[in-house]
């Protein structure tokens, strides 16, 4: 996604306490605006529309620097890693979820849900992290 997408994403953004300058905290539009589609369409596809209303309504800030601190030597350089992709995720594109997994050498399983697996598809979210916590002792 473009930065120009992200910026077309936000709906507002706040100072919060201790940021760095021009940090700020950020929220996601409910409603489209091009090229967003909105939060029940992008971020919650998938899911019942009052559902999807009320993860938009009740979201959690992210601070904008978020996207673009450093963040070091990346985990899957030494430890073993599990990828489950959403083949019907509208924020991260399915194909470049396979390139960071197959990138990292993980051991990968698609499901067809959306960017909120976790909540469209708990069992098979389960079902991995049960098998990544065997794998690893």
């Amino acid at each position: 996604m473009r930065l120009l997408d992200v910026f077309t994403m936000i709906e507002s953004a706040a100072p919060y306490p201790g940021a760095a300058a021009g940090d700020f905290d950020t929220y996601l539009k409910a409603g489209p605006d091009a090229p967003y589609p909105g939060f029940a369409s992008c971020f919650a596809n998938g899911l019942p529309a009052d559902q999807a209303a009320v993860l938009a309504a009740t979201q959690r800030p992210i601070a904008f620097s978020a996207g673009s601190a450093p963040s070091g030597v990346p985990a899957w350089k030494t430890i073993p890693s599990w990828s489950l992709i959403g083949t019907a995720d509208h924020v991260i594109p399915p194909a470049e979820q396979m390139f960071m997994s197959n990138r990292a050498h993980a051991h990968i399983t698609k499901v067809n849900a959306g960017h909120l697996s976790l909540i469209s598809k708990p069992c098979a979210v389960t079902r991995i992290i049960l098998a990544a916590a065997r794998a690893t002792g």
